[in-house]
This record gives structure tokens, sequence and C-alpha cells, in this order.
């Protein structure tokens, strides 16, 4: 059943077309915020009060299918821009937030920085990361998430966004047609065909969320700040492929302009 709660303009939908990315604030409240917060400080290990124990640059915890995740995935405000952005009933109501990379303060490289796009599918038939795929109709991710759980400025290592960078993925994926190709064959070349694209960070409150095309470039960087980054990166994921025979949502949209 489609959403009543429509909360982007259509310049907004014009923008994440064009840009690949639309920004929704307050998308869940901070109760849910300070409930998520809680479970992650308790796994992570670390104490919020002692920064003798944020001994490692990144803190990964996997899926936490707890239900204060699973609420803040499913605002109306939210499910009513997935509506907007994917099509009603055209995507799969989220049970949990995915896995978390908590980014502490440190002067360590944190390893993961580099950029990419995060890959759909292929995960079933290995476990090297470098041969997991994506393909044109994006099969298995309808939209890239950023939930923040923590303030993050410009220098509490929010993630880097190359503005616009879906349209040459779009282009690059288009030939290699239902397989796709890998994160190995996509960053050969280190995403050189990106590298001109205007960068955005992705800051903001607790209760931010980004909404991203599902081939938008990006990538981590250092925490030169001084408070921990909590962050949730989850996939949206669709009910059946993109059509790019007939598109109508924005998202089969940015790819068929981007295909003329």
């Amino acid at each position: 059943m489609p959403s009543a709660h429509l909360p982007l303009t259509a310049a907004q939908i014009e923008t994440f077309i064009a840009d690949g990315v639309v920004r929704i604030d307050n998308a869940f409240p901070a109760d849910l915020v300070a409930q998520c917060r809680a479970i992650l400080w308790t796994l992570s290990g670390c104490d919020p009060a002692d920064p003798s124990t944020w001994t490692r640059p990144v803190v990964r915890l996997g899926d936490i299918p707890a239900a204060p995740f699973r609420a803040a995935a499913n605002t109306p405000i939210l499910h009513g821009a997935f509506d907007q952005l994917v099509g009603p009933g055209r995507w799969q109501p989220r049970g949990s937030l995915g896995t978390f990379p908590l980014r502490f303060p440190s002067a360590d490289d944190p390893g993961d920085a580099g950029w990419h796009v995060d890959m759909s599918f292929g995960w079933e038939e290995t476990d090297d990361f470098m041969a997991w795929r994506v393909n044109i109709e994006s099969r298995g991710r309808a939209l890239l998430m950023l939930f923040l759980f923590s303030e993050v400025g410009e220098a509490d290592a929010p993630t880097r966004i190359r503005l616009g960078s879906h349209r040459q993925i779009a282009r690059r994926l288009a030939p290699a047609g239902a397989a796709g190709l890998s994160l190995r064959e996509l960053a050969a070349d280190g995403f050189a065909a990106t590298a001109d694209c205007p960068q955005v960070l992705a800051t903001g409150s607790p209760g931010t969320v980004y909404l991203c095309h599902p081939f938008l470039v990006h990538a981590a960087q250092p925490h030169r700040g001084r408070e921990p980054r909590f962050m949730a990166q989850p996939a949206l994921l669709p009910q059946g492929p993109l059509d790019l025979v007939d598109p109508a949502s924005p998202v089969e949209v940015a790819i068929a302009r981007a295909l003329r």
C-alpha cells in the first residue's frame, strides 16, 4: 500500500536524479537514536565516558535485529521517500539496519577508505568481496542508505560522496548486461571517470538519513574529530528488477538518462 506521507519535493527528486543523493533531516526520532546508541556502545566493548577504550579506528558490528533499529528504518517519512524514489510496492521493508562501521578518533589509517560502489550480489558464491558484483539493473539493491546515529561534522569521518557519479557507473555497467561487473573490475582504474565529480560530505545530526542511488561512488575517511561516529549503511532491497525499458521511478530514470 502506498505511503500517504510524501516528504520529498519535486525539486528534491530532480536533484536525486541528477546528483544521486538526497538528504532527509529528522528521518527518525531522538528516542530511537538514544536506544540504538546504547545498544551500539554495549556491543562495541568501548566505554563512552573513557576514550582510552577507543583503541581501534573502526569497530564493525554485524546486523542487529533489535526493535529500535527496525523502528528507525521504517518511519513514515522514510517509507514515503522510498515510495517516491523506488515506487510503491517495489521495495522491501527492512527488519534491521545491517552492519555498523563505528569510527573512532584515531591517527591510524582505517584501511577501508577507498572509493567504491556497494556491490549488490555475488556474496552467495564467494567470500572475496572484490569479486562481488553489480549490474545495470541493480540486482539486489534499490538504494544505498546512510543512517546517522551521532553528530557528524566535517572532521568526524563523514562519508565522502561524488555527486553525479552514478551516471558514469551506469554507462560503465550497461555493456556488461545482466552479469554486471565485479568490484575488482570497476575499481581497476580507481574510479577515474568520476574523479572530477563534485564532492560532498554526509554530515548531519542524529536522525539524518542520506538516500543514495545504488550506483553512487562514495568513500570512508579517517576520523580526525573528537567524538565517535555511529552510522549504519544498509541497502533498501527491491521487490523486483528495475525497469529500464519503461523507467518510471527516479532510480530508473537516473539510469535511463545516463544511457541516452
